[in-house]
């Protein structure tokens, strides 16, 4: 039987772009199933692979990851019982009080790991070969030349060559910023061409770059990374959604654009008894990975991930999931 561990889940999932937690037990008080050291994997969908405790446990971590996976930002969770007196404090640390906890306490450490932004460079000339190399030391992932499905932006830097064949492709795969490199003069004479529709134009930057007074390939590539830089972190641009423009039914391209994985925002989840509202950040493919539903455990309040492997009841025609069989149990007696 072959096993994989959880580093070399890790690295799968990296080297396939999905986005994924990676949760490591840092301390462990007993009674608890989990020790110092066991980790897991928890991918957009909820799903847990590895151990970090038992399902209450589970419960909490699922629902802190995904709360990790939308803001980017790491998280120590306490998962805790009721009465927890003796349990080292921990400044700045998410706490969960598990109700149904069977005594113990734990300290998961959450480290979301989302794919780097991706960048289309389109042309082979000296600004072309820069846009690549700077981008790469700026921790970008570079596409495959002629490739815009998932591109957060790309940038064409051709200086007259295919250039209609590139801003056309990343049109129609829904890139958000398309960057020409050229002159006011020329880029305009190419765009009227095209016959673009307003929300295209849109999304293009003739002359594209921040005006720094660049004059080598190398300070244009800064401008034109840094106009990028800016509309990621202040314009809110994101990877590329599918679209299934009027053109690319036109040439047939309809069919496979609807298979490029369009990405959306996972909605707030609560953690706890209380619901805790993260900002958008992160966008989570949702034709791979569907961000997990959650319902709330009507015996002790935990928010439950609804899974396949959720205990579930029907009372009086309505739905409820529980955090385990024991809470189950209670609520249908009852």
């Amino acid at each position: 039987m072959t096993t994989t561990s959880t580093a070399e889940r890790a690295r799968q999932l990296t080297n396939q772009r999905k986005p994924f937690v990676h949760a490591t037990v840092v301390r462990a008080q007993e009674p608890t199933s989990a020790r110092a050291g066991d980790d897991a994997v928890i991918l957009a969908d909820g799903s847990i692979e590895g151990f970090v405790g038992g399902s209450c446990a589970e419960t909490s971590v699922r629902a802190a990851a995904m709360g990790t996976l939308r803001d980017g930002n790491t998280v120590l969770l306490r998962v805790l019982p009721e009465d927890a007196a003796d349990f080292p404090e921990t400044p700045g640390a998410l706490v969960v009080v598990n109700p149904c906890h069977s005594g113990g306490a734990i300290e998961i450490f959450l480290r979301p790991v989302l794919p780097k932004p991706l960048v289309a460079v389109d042309g082979t000339t000296p600004i072309g070969t820069a846009v690549a190399e700077l981008a790469t030391f700026l921790d970008f992932e570079i596409a495959p030349p002629g490739t815009y499905a998932g591109v957060t932006a790309a940038v064409v830097a051709g200086l007259g060559r295919d250039e209609e064949r590139a801003i056309r492709g990343a049109l129609d795969a829904g890139v958000g910023l398309i960057a020409l490199v050229a002159s006011h003069k020329r880029a305009a004479v190419v765009l009227d061409a095209m016959e673009l529709s307003e929300d295209e134009r849109e999304r293009i930057r003739p002359h594209a770059g921040l005006d720094i007074g660049a004059r080598t390939p190398k300070e244009i590539a800064l401008a034109v990374l840094a106009e990028i830089v800016r509309e990621m972190r202040v314009g809110g641009l994101a990877a590329a959604r599918k679209a299934a423009s009027s053109h690319a039914a036109t040439h047939g391209e309809a069919a496979a654009l609807a298979k490029e994985p369009e990405f959306v925002a996972g909605p707030t989840l609560p953690i706890g008894p209380a619901a805790v509202e993260m900002p958008f950040a992160v966008q989570i493919p949702a034709a791979v990975e569907t961000p997990a539903a959650t319902a709330i455990d009507p015996v002790c309040g935990m928010t439950v991930t609804i899974g396949p492997d959720t205990p579930h009841g029907v009372v009086d025609g309505e739905d409820y999931w529980f955090c385990c069989p024991g809470c189950l149990k209670k609520f249908t007696a009852a």
